[in-house]
């Protein structure tokens, strides 16, 4: 490979290789933690993109979720099936399945009977996987076990995708 000493110069710390075409292309050398923390920054970041596309709600839906009363919540079908519907959280436990006797009723195969829990302890709201066949999701992470529901966090049960609102006041900095 051909020496330059002003394009090693620019980029220190890295190395200049050639591809598979013969171009020539830097490297960057990096250790392990380096890269976890690039990875968990991204992830946070990414987390709050989507937290933020919660203003592309309809007035309807912004009425709605600015009149829940403090120790409730609302889902809002944003992707499949049902498209737009509402969803209270309003007891310690709501079921969410295939099941004409859960709590959410969601008529689609890839809906288990009993698919998901979500649970209410004072302000706080956490879903819980109930051994459904295809997961339960959140942020687009499959979960194991019971995770806590922040403001704006999409949940996805099957084909449905639900964005989670809390009560505007129970929301850290309101009043």
């Amino acid at each position: 490979m051909p020496h330059c000493d002003s394009v090693e110069g620019k980029y220190r710390g890295s190395s200049l290789d050639e591809d598979e075409t013969g171009e020539t292309v830097v490297s960057e050398k990096r250790n392990k933690d380096t890269e976890v923390r690039a990875t968990e920054q991204f992830r946070e970041d990414l987390n709050a993109m989507i937290r933020a596309q919660v203003t592309d709600l309809t007035v309807d839906e912004l009425e709605a979720v600015q009149s829940l009363p403090s120790g409730a919540a609302l889902l809002v079908v944003r992707r499949g099936p049902d498209l737009g519907a509402r969803f209270l959280l309003d007891q310690d436990s709501t079921v969410a399945g295939r099941h004409p006797a859960a709590d959410i009723f969601l008529d689609d195969v890839t809906v288990s009977r009993k698919h998901a829990e979500f649970k209410r302890r004072g302000t706080v709201f956490s879903v819980l996987d109930r051994g459904s066949l295809n997961g339960t999701y959140c942020n687009g992470e499959r979960i194991d076990g019971e995770v806590v529901l922040e403001d704006g966090v999409e949940v996805q049960v099957g084909k449905f995708r639900f964005t989670f609102f809390a009560s505007r006041f129970d929301l850290p900095g309101s009043f």
